[in-house]
């Protein structure tokens, strides 16, 4: 496979990544080429021109192995293979190679918590019985008297994480029923998952997101967790268990390792992103210390209320700790686990991540203050990361009919909890009625789309000079080209206006303002951007502009 030449635009070839805009593609969701109603990988390679047309730096691909899809994906029975529904591993070889030809780097999920019931490897420890090696790759156990699970733990979609078998035995699972979790105490599990790496990064790929990364270390004397409100703690508090271990620092180490074996190549570095949900960012800056993790997911911000006073607070704890480090910042408003920002941001904050009954929303709303969002997540030092349909201000979809609900969430909560469906609807692409485009011969993708989505799709709004995506495409073509963005540091103002957030970098000036009144813009500045048009040089609540200080 050749090494490509990436055109890197201002940005160094070996850091890349500091400063790198990320484009989640959720690939059941994103494009489907064959007409089966689900997104594949062929279908992500006829839309690479757009991603590219979009100024994104690289794109991050949601699992796309083997699974029998019980979570998405993320119950991976071969990590070394393409899950047939979205095809085959020459189609992402060819991918990765598209990819790289338009500048576009390519990351995909490693989720090494845990895998399918179908892997391989559970199936062998099924069989073989109670003390075999074949066992001791995961946590089998047996139970406390009275028929007791080995520990409290919890389940994150629901109900206790063990499961008894057959012979009376109970096997972890921190998440669904269906995705044993792998025993990192074992040495065979450590170097299966060296070799795993190795087959995606002489494969062509420049890194992997890490599902959970905060997990794969336990307790090996299985205390139980404290109890709230009479029911097993869900809180990662320090000392948990089964999150934020010591030892998965040594995992990461072992993995930044055989990514700086590659460091050299023409290609350029491969990196690491975490996925751990972790507050504050005191724990979470412990995963990107040198010789760790290049960089982590930072969650503070998409759960932070629209909010001048804590939106800055959030973006200061967050550089202060992560910078002390030597990492970058990052920055996320949503991804597939999540409700999308438009919703959130277009009802009660205070409520918005909560996901259960009925909350009313303003969709105008929420459109505005996302455009606003997205002109502060660009303008911020560090990378971002920008979900599939985010660019086109898609809603949450919170009416999809129960028979067709595919979450885990679903059924481990007695169908009390939704589950995360409604931010993985299919995207529109273009036409008038569903399927929108998303792929040939089929009426409705897995997951349906609202009827009334027309002027959403990325066609309509492609020919709109005003839409959100025009807006998108606008902040990333600054954001690549104003020497003062990228990773840097920011200066906040003196004494801004209540309710306004308002900071520069060398020259570059961002205002955000998130109170009730109109502000003034401070004069004989030129303005390069601004998410709402503007009038007598005011900026309306609910808007961001963008000015050359």
């Amino acid at each position: 496979m050749t090494d490509p030449v990436f055109d890197s635009g201002t940005r160094p070839a070996d850091d890349w990544w500091r400063s790198a805009v990320v484009f989640q593609v959720y690939p059941r969701s994103f494009a489907d080429a064959d007409g089966d109603g689900t997104g594949d990988v062929n279908g992500i390679r006829a839309r690479l021109p757009y991603l590219a047309d979009l100024g994104i730096d690289a794109i991050w691909i949601s699992p796309w192995y083997p699974s029998p899809l019980l979570d998405g994906g993320y119950d991976v029975s071969d990590y070394r293979d393409i899950n047939p529904e979205f095809g085959t591993l020459a189609d992402a070889d060819a991918l990765i190679a598209e990819a790289h030809a338009l500048g576009l780097r390519i990351l995909i999920d490693l989720v090494p918590n845990h895998c399918s019931w179908e892997h391989p490897w559970f199936k062998a420890a099924l069989a073989a019985g109670k003390g075999s090696p074949e066992r001791d790759l995961f946590w089998f156990r047996d139970g406390k008297d009275g028929g007791l699970p080995p520990t409290n733990w919890p389940a994150a979609f629901g109900g206790g994480a063990w499961q008894q078998i057959d012979d009376g035995q109970w096997y972890l699972h921190l998440f669904d029923i269906s995705q044993p979790d792998w025993n990192w105490d074992n040495p065979t599990v450590i170097e299966e998952f060296d070799a795993i790496l190795r087959f995606w990064f002489d494969r062509g790929i420049d890194g992997f997101r890490i599902d959970v990364a905060d997990s794969m270390a336990k307790d090996s004397t299985l205390p139980d967790v404290p109890l709230h409100n009479g029911e097993p703690t869900r809180e990662k508090y320090v000392g948990n268990p089964f999150y934020d271990q010591p030892g998965v620092h040594t995992i990461h180490q072992r993995w930044r390792a055989i990514a700086d074996e590659y460091a050299d190549t023409p290609q350029g570095p491969r990196v690491f992103v975490a996925e751990a949900w972790l507050s504050p960012a005191e724990r979470l800056a412990q995963y990107v210390r040198p010789h760790e993790l290049h960089s982590a997911f930072n969650f503070d911000v998409l759960q932070c209320a629209w909010d001048a006073k804590d939106l800055r607070e959030v973006i200061d704890h967050t550089t202060e700790n992560l910078w002390a480090v030597g990492a970058p910042a990052t920055w996320v408003l949503s991804n597939h686990d999540t409700i999308r920002h438009r919703t959130r941001y277009g009802r009660d904050q205070r409520d918005a991540l909560e996901g259960a009954g009925v909350v009313p929303t303003d969709l105008e709303l929420g459109r505005r203050r996302a455009r606003a969002a997205a002109l502060l997540e660009l303008a911020l030092p560090g990378g971002a990361y920008v979900y599939q349909g985010d660019e086109l201000a898609l809603p949450e979809v919170e009416d999809l009919p129960e028979d067709v609900l595919d979450d885990p969430t679903w059924e481990r909560s007695g169908h009390t909890v939704r589950g995360r469906d409604g931010c993985r609807v299919p995207i529109p692409w273009s036409g008038s009625a569903p399927p929108f485009g998303f792929g040939p011969g089929t009426d409705q993708p897995w997951l349906p789309q609202p009827a009334d989505w027309s002027a959403l799709t990325a066609e309509t709004q492609a020919n709109d000079p005003d839409s959100h995506l025009n807006l998108y495409k606008a902040a990333l073509r600054i954001r690549r080209s104003h020497p003062a963005l990228g990773e840097g540091r920011l200066t906040w103002d003196d004494e801004p206006p209540a309710g306004v957030l308002s900071f520069t970098r060398d020259g570059f000036r961002c205002m955000v303002n998130l109170s009730d009144a109109p502000i003034p813009l401070p004069p004989h500045q030129q303005l390069l951007l601004s998410s709402q048009p503007l009038t007598n040089n005011q900026l309306p609540p609910d808007t961001a502009a963008w000015l050359e200080a």
